[in-house]
């Protein structure tokens, strides 16, 4: 009988492909909330020992950290292919580590309650583009790129006004950033269903490495969305 035409085939190579997407949505997104959850924890330890005076949090520190964040996303970001899935995961780890150090200022500079509707606003945002993302149709590519670019362009209007000090202007920037990654959820969600439904054809330890970028990228869009939602709201009650 044709394999093709088999019911019995048929239905053992859909629990196949549905049993490699769950592996791949576990995996990437099982990464992302684990590093957010080890960056909360390091927020709130650092931002309760500075605020008990047991730990100074300098602007030279937090530059270090800065320093050091870029570096290692640059190094997971070109290397990871040349690097043990084991050793791509402790650098994704202690980056979350890293970032939990600069997230404390927003425990420190605003209070806990608009911290708390921020990740709310943040983490239904976010859960709804991941789902755009994933069951859309239609390639994201362009949308992508064209938010990497206006990310790019906020970036740099960003550090202008660091001279400028113009508060439109930065409402203008907080917002379009909102909007920027938006998009980029949705495109950074649909890079992981692209994975899992390449992920048969593809060696354990690649999709883990790649699994891990699609972590990172994820990772970093909830968190830049908290932290505009944090200094939205912020703005709003001051």
């Amino acid at each position: 009988m044709n394999t093709m035409l088999d019911p019995d085939a048929l239905a053992a190579r859909s629990e196949s492909r549905a049993a490699g997407l769950n592996r791949v949505y576990n995996f990437v997104y099982g990464w992302m909330a684990v590093a957010l959850a080890v960056s909360g924890l390091v927020a709130w330890l650092v931002a309760r020992s500075v605020a008990s005076g047991g730990l100074a949090l300098t602007p030279g520190t937090l530059l270090v950290c800065a320093i050091a964040e870029v570096a290692l996303v640059v190094v997971l970001s070109a290397a990871v292919m040349k690097l043990a899935p084991a050793a791509a995961a402790a650098l994704f780890m202690a980056y979350a580590a890293l970032n939990g150090v600069t997230l404390s200022v927003l425990l420190l500079v605003y209070d806990l309650g608009t911290v708390q509707t921020a990740f709310f606003a943040a983490a239904g945002t976010f859960a709804a583009m991941a789902v755009v993302g994933t069951v859309v149709k239609r390639d994201l590519s362009a949308i992508g790129r064209y938010a990497l670019m206006a990310l790019i362009g906020i970036i740099v209007a960003s550090l202008v006004n660091l001279f400028l000090k113009n508060s439109g202007l930065t409402a203008i920037l907080t917002y379009a950033g909102v909007l920027v990654f938006v998009a980029l959820t949705a495109y950074d969600a649909q890079k992981v269903r692209q994975l899992a439904d390449a992920e048969g054809g593809l060696d354990r330890a690649t999709v883990s490495k790649l699994g891990l970028l699609c972590a990172l990228s994820l990772y970093l869009d909830f968190i830049n969305l908290l932290i505009l939602f944090v200094q939205i709201l912020g703005r709003n009650r001051e």
